[in-house]
């Protein structure tokens, strides 16, 4: 990622520089944005443009003398790679937190943040004696950074009801009754995928998810103000709207957040910066804190969207089988960056393809060991005999999003033992969260133990959640809902989709994940207090039956792999090509004991 041309050395004494006329002696700067979220377009790659670090989470906290870059077990090992040691240590952002780290080096120190940058339980994780945290109106690394890129400008572009399958009218008649019964009268709406769910709207402003960046308040009569420059509205933006919401510039913001004074305004602490809070208190208003009244509506899919995710997957069945076929034929000795754009060539065959959900994860033997591996031209492995291959990649349709992992070995030996032992523990995982029925109210914390319990069997485990929430045409990690060790008070409810990818890593080996994508559903089980909830597969494509040890597997996993193959063959193989509909016949023909 090529950001600046200043130096990544010169940077930290760049910042460092920048702070003192400020008042501070350091300054801690997350990953995201002004809207906080996962991906950000280039001009916000702050973090990325200090450290190095280009992974979707993490933080940086410099100091006069010391700087740390934090980050979860997903990026321990990019962290290393990409961040200067003599500059910068690394920090697991779990095991060592923030917290901790100020309480070592920054006692009697004053430390900058940017409070347009920051959630209020973000900032509040960063808290401890001794160090004074100081919102700045200035930020020194938008200073220090003298050739940072021009914001994004995209078209917004309206989400027909054709695929929304309700209304913003409606939806903002629903939301804003659920604040009227909690007595609040409005909400800030700063989630761009709030806002684009909200107003059925979609834009091109970050990389990878169709949002339009901006922020609105919901009023409680169902009315909302929406910020952003008019002149970015594509032909039929405001019809699709409505007549409740009024059009302002993003530089009247403050002054209508000034008009709610005297008002009860409910900010979500997580999703909302700070900055929010302090200008509505300075103008008078109550704040309270509470959830996005969008989250939990947008995570339940309607009919409309639930079956727009079927036809997403759909597409992306036939791209999948192309792409794993094609490897059978000429994969041999391709690197690693050229297989993620083969698979992107085959899924835009596709005229309703828009973009990759995500940075597609291709990795041959050792660097599947790093769960979020993102290959670089020039620093990538190539496919090879007698190696692990992992694809972990998605797309975006008009109509759905979509993720899809999956593992193989490559050439015509067999594969170890250890390997086909370890995969099969992976799929008993996803097999027995796939085959679940659960009671209304279980959480996914109540779920992930599933996925794990036979890598738990012979010590091993993964750490990554199992499950995120995926959006409809939208990002492709979603809350509220997941399925992790982390406990959410959050109930897996029908219409949530999630993932199910349980793995395991081997560090300078290899790396295993299958993933498939889930809607929760009624099912017709009943217990004996009522109806119960199962999955409905989305994800069909074939697992490497190579890598499977059967003697592993019992009769009801036996049995339901070979269903879901059976479901593949039938549901792919009339849409693509003579010579993948026959390879489709051999991977996916039952396995015997």
């Amino acid at each position: 990622m090529t950001l600046s041309s200043i130096p990544l050395n010169a940077r930290p004494a760049l910042v460092r520089t920048a702070c003192k006329p400020l008042g501070v002696d350091g300054f801690i700067i997350p990953r995201g944005d002004e809207y906080l979220g996962e991906y950000v377009a280039p001009c916000a790659e702050r973090l990325a443009w200090l450290t190095g670090f280009t992974g979707s989470a993490g933080l940086a906290a410099i100091l006069p003398v010391v700087a740390a870059v934090f980050s979860d077990g997903r990026y321990t090992v990019q962290l290393e790679e990409q961040v200067p040691h003599d500059l910068w240590e690394r920090r697991h952002v779990a095991l060592e937190p923030i917290g901790d780290w100020l309480a070592e080096h920054a006692k009697g120190l004053k430390v900058g943040y940017d409070p347009r940058l920051v959630s209020q339980s973000m900032l509040a994780s960063w808290q401890t004696s001794g160090v004074e945290l100081v919102p700045l109106s200035q930020n020194p690394i938008d200073q220090a950074w003298t050739d940072r890129p021009a914001a994004p400008a995209s078209q917004v572009i309206p989400q027909p009801l054709e695929f929304s399958g309700e209304s913003s009218a409606d939806k903002r008649l629903r939301l804003g009754q659920i604040l009227s019964r909690a007595g609040h009268d409005a909400v800030i709406i700063a989630d761009c995928t709030s806002l684009a769910w909200l107003l059925n709207i979609r834009g091109s402003d970050v990389p990878l998810t169709p949002v339009a960046q901006g922020y609105a308040i919901l009023h409680a009569d169902g009315s909302a103000e929406w910020f952003v420059s008019s002149e970015r509205l594509s032909a039929g933006v405001r019809d699709i709207c409505g007549s409740g919401v009024t059009v302002y510039t993003p530089a009247e913001l403050a002054q209508r957040l000034g008009a709610l004074s005297g008002r009860t305004v409910r900010v979500d602490p997580v999703s909302t910066a700070v900055w929010f809070d302090t200008t509505l208190q300075a103008a008078g208003a109550t704040v309270v804190d509470g959830t996005d009244p969008c989250t939990l509506p947008k995570a339940i899919k309607n009919s409309t969207e639930q079956e727009g995710a079927r036809q997403a997957h759909a597409h992306d069945g036939v791209a999948m089988a192309r792409f794993l076929y094609s490897l059978t034929v000429s994969g041999m000795g391709q690197y690693e960056t050229d297989l993620v754009s083969r698979l992107d060539s085959l899924r835009a065959r596709s005229s309703d393809y828009r973009e990759q959900s995500f940075d597609a994860i291709s990795a041959v033997g050792p660097n599947g060991a790093f769960p979020h591996y993102r290959a670089q031209v020039g620093h990538d492995r190539v496919l090879e005999a007698g190696s692990v291959y992992l694809i972990d990649s998605g797309g975006q349709y008009p109509f759905g999003t979509t993720d899809i992992t999956r593992t193989l070995w490559v050439g015509d030996q067999e594969p170890p033992s250890n390997v086909r032992e370890a995969f099969t523990r992976v799929l008993k995982g996803n097999i027995a969260l796939s085959r679940i029925r659960f009671p209304p109210g279980t959480t996914g914390h109540r779920l992930d133990v599933l996925a794990r319990a036979a890598l738990w069997q012979v010590g091993m485990d993964y750490d990554h959640g199992t499950g995120h929430g995926i959006g409809s045409y939208l990002s492709v990690h979603e809350g509220p809902q997941n399925i992790s060790p982390a406990p959410r008070p959050v109930a897996l409810e029908a219409g949530m989709i999630v993932s199910n990818e349980p793995g395991y890593y081997e560090p300078g080996q290899y790396g295993i994940r299958i993933e498939n994508l889930m809607l929760v559903r009624p099912s017709s089980f009943r217990g004996s207090k009522g109806a119960f909830l199962e999955f409905e597969i989305l994800s069909y494509t074939p697992i490497d039956r190579r890598l499977i040890d059967v003697a592993l597997l019992n009769d009801a996993e036996l049995n339901w792999l070979n269903a879901y193959h059976a479901e593949v063959q039938m549901r792919v193989s009339p849409h693509v090509e003579p010579e993948v509909a026959e390879w489709l016949v051999e991977v996916c023909k039952p396995l015997l004991r």
